[in-house]
């Protein structure tokens, strides 16, 4: 288990290989509850290549020094990654005004 925000990762492995790869993370708070963005690709057996890109938000709740991860949305594909940051910014804006 992870004891900081850095040591956090989705990266899984079974069988000797890399299901869950994580390319990126971005620690959006830090403290008690912390909230990690991570951009990563699933293995496709089938294919016997990675999917594409794919992110997630997960809340991890640090107890007795570790973190435990308490939440998390996926967002599937590029155009729901597109719709949620164009709800954000037009959201900005209107607090911006």
């Amino acid at each position: 288990m992870a004891s900081t925000p850095d040591e956090l990762t989705i990266n899984y492995s079974e069988g000797g290989i890399d299901i869950v790869k994580e390319l990126d993370k971005r620690v959006l708070s830090k403290g008690a509850w912390t909230t990690v963005l991570f951009r990563y690709q699933d293995w496709d057996n089938g294919k016997q290549a990675y999917g594409k890109d794919k992110y997630s938000i997960r809340r991890y709740q640090k107890r007795s020094g570790e973190y435990q991860q308490k939440s998390k949305f996926n967002i599937s594909s590029p155009d729901q990654a597109k719709q949620l940051i164009e709800a954000l910014e037009g959201w900005l804006k209107e607090v911006d005004q």
